[in-house]
């Protein structure tokens, strides 16, 4: 029986053995199993890790790469924007360019239309030579009038006019009287063939017959080298013994403005700059301004309905130049003032009521009915503060080109006043420009 016992627990003790063997062998294992798995899970981290490495790195050259192309790419600068300009603002440019470097005396004189003998003291102008150069450097008048006193030939007057100009700082008018008719100065000299008067023109009934007078005086005014014509005339003879009877084409102003716009249209097709003349309309009056006082009774009512008529025709055909008579209307000035002298003729009605932006000029100051009532000094100052652009011909030049000059230097008179007056008359100066520059 104990040999049987020792049996049983000999096999007991080697189960209990290969448990243990068994047991440490699965331990054994499992451990081997977790240090294949540990290390297999470092190599796939070690793995992953270097992927995202290599990734970060790829990443990076790629924007180092991004950034070195930027650099050598030229960014284009902005286009700018160009503003193009209408051919009134480019003729605003220019003007306001001109005056601003003016002296002021030379903007005075810009104001004045004389004739070449009260800038250079002879007595009869027919060259230009040292004398008018040496003149027009000390006075810069803004133009030249020339009557058939100063014409002896073509040549002559041409070679005159082309010297003129060359001998100016600024551009020059160079004006004449060429009506048509009695009044013209160069047919009168023999130059060309006299174009029928006003009163013949209108006789005829037909507008075109002014267009085509217009068209052969701008013809040969241009060809001499004249750029302003006072004409034509847009009185109304509207009176008995009307002062302007021979010189409008009549009574009614319907009719005479179609006559009077039709001239205007052919001196400006030749380049030669129109002024209707004379407001508010001498016809109405039996008296000669050129010999002294003339008036009229006229009422307000009775130059709005007629005269007035035939000059908001011409502005609204694009009259550039009104010249105002020194008759003394009443009814419009509210005293006996020359017409050429009264702020109300001339701002209020003409510039405000008339809505006329071009250039008022004064009829001449020589005439008796200003000379005889006003010094050259007076009437300048009072014509510009009245409201006039320009001033023609005063009877002592030197005297109202000083006493316009003191005025402005004392402020009577405004220096931008003055500006005023010389960027109307410049827009008609420099508008051959615009047109050149249009026709590139």
């Amino acid at each position: 029986m104990e040999q049987n016992y020792d049996e049983k627990r000999e096999a007991r003790r080697k189960r209990r053995r290969r448990s243990q063997i068994l047991a440490y062998l699965t331990v054994i294992i499992m451990i081997l199993v977790m240090a294949v798995g540990i290390v297999f899970g470092v190599q796939e981290i070690k793995k992953i890790a270097g992927q995202q490495e290599e990734t970060q790195q790829s990443q990076q050259e790629k924007v180092e790469e991004l950034l070195a192309t930027e650099e050598s790419i030229e960014v284009p600068a902005p286009t700018p924007t160009v503003v193009e300009l209408t051919p009134e603002q480019k003729l605003d440019e220019i003007v306001n360019a001109g005056i601003e470097v003016m002296p002021l005396e030379d903007k005075v004189a810009g104001l004045f239309i004389v004739t070449p003998e009260a800038i250079t003291g002879v007595s009869t102008a027919i060259q230009a030579g040292e004398g008018t150069q040496e003149a027009l450097a000390k006075y810069a008048v803004g133009g030249l009038v020339y009557f058939e006193k100063n014409i002896q030939s073509e040549s002559q007057i041409k070679l005159m006019l082309e010297n003129t100009q060359l001998y100016t700082k600024y551009p020059l008018f160079i004006a004449v009287d060429e009506e048509g008719g009695e009044v013209s100065r160069i047919a009168k000299a023999g130059l060309a063939e006299k174009v029928d008067g006003a009163q013949t023109i209108g006789a005829t009934g037909d507008a075109n017959n002014a267009y085509q007078a217009g068209t052969a005086i701008g013809i040969y005014l241009s060809g001499l080298g004249f750029n302003l014509d006072f004409a034509p005339v847009a009185d109304l003879a509207n009176v008995e013994k009307s002062v302007m009877e021979k010189r409008s084409y009549g009574a009614d102003a319907a009719t005479v403005s179609g006559f009077v716009n039709s001239m205007m249209q052919g001196l400006e097709e030749q380049n030669v700059t129109a002024c209707l003349k004379h407001f508010p309309g001498i016809g109405s009056s039996t008296e000669d301004t050129h010999k002294g006082l003339a008036s009229t009774d006229r009422s307000k009512e009775d130059f709005q309905a007629n005269e007035f008529a035939v000059f908001r025709a011409g502005i609204e055909a694009g009259a550039d130049m009104i010249m105002v008579s020194h008759m003394a209307a009443p009814s419009l000035a509210g005293d006996n003032t020359p017409s050429s002298l009264s702020s109300e003729v001339v701002t209020n009605i003409l510039r405000n009521e008339l809505n006329f932006k071009g250039v008022i000029i004064t009829d001449a100051l020589n005439m008796s009915a200003i000379s005889e009532y006003y010094s050259s000094e007076q009437a300048a100052v009072m014509a510009l503060r009245a409201g006039c652009d320009m001033v023609l011909m005063p009877e002592n030049f030197e005297e109202a080109y000083q006493g316009v000059l003191k005025a402005v230097q004392e402020g009577t008179i405004s220096e931008e006043r003055i500006n005023d007056s010389l960027r109307r008359i410049y827009r008609i100066k420099y508008a051959d420009k615009i047109e050149e520059t249009e026709a590139e």
